[in-house]
């Protein structure tokens, strides 16, 4: 027996697909977008700021481990499905919170960018979706943690 609503469902999924796809670009950004930004000064404060951050976005602020792997590094990311321009002096973490039930959840990459002493933008950790989790990973590879 044939679906009547496959072509259907299938109508409205191709847009879908693509947009997740287009959201996966990796061309690199332009010399001039590069350019165009002020990243602020390089902070070396950087965990403590991170950690101020998430201390209002995770289940258990005391518990929760943040493992710091990478940067702080210049980078800049296009803007993207889902995403918008995001630019600053990016730092690759990795953060295990506690659910609901006081059971750690596992480690997942998170990567952070932090202008003139704050964090503007984040992709992946606490509170992202899935899209946020994959440009975490891959922003991860390019500032040299390769997340398992």
């Amino acid at each position: 027996m044939r679906n009547a609503h496959a072509p259907v469902l299938a109508i409205l999924l191709l847009p879908a697909i693509a947009m997740l796809l287009g959201g996966c670009d990796t061309s690199p950004p332009t010399k001039e977008e590069r350019e165009s930004v002020n990243y602020g000064p390089k902070p070396d404060n950087y965990q403590q700021i991170i950690r101020d951050y998430l201390r209002n976005r995770l289940t258990d602020p005391t518990a929760a481990i943040i493992d710091f792997k990478a940067g702080p590094t210049q980078m800049y990311q296009k803007s993207a499905a889902g995403r918008d321009v995001q630019f600053g002096w990016a730092v690759c973490t990795m953060v295990n919170d506690k659910n609901t039930y006081g059971a750690f959840t596992g480690f997942s990459p998170a990567v952070y960018f932090i202008r003139n002493g704050k964090v503007e933008a984040a992709n992946g950790g606490p509170g992202d979706e899935l899209i946020g989790t994959r440009f975490a990973t891959r922003q991860c590879k390019e500032l040299g943690y390769v997340v398992p």
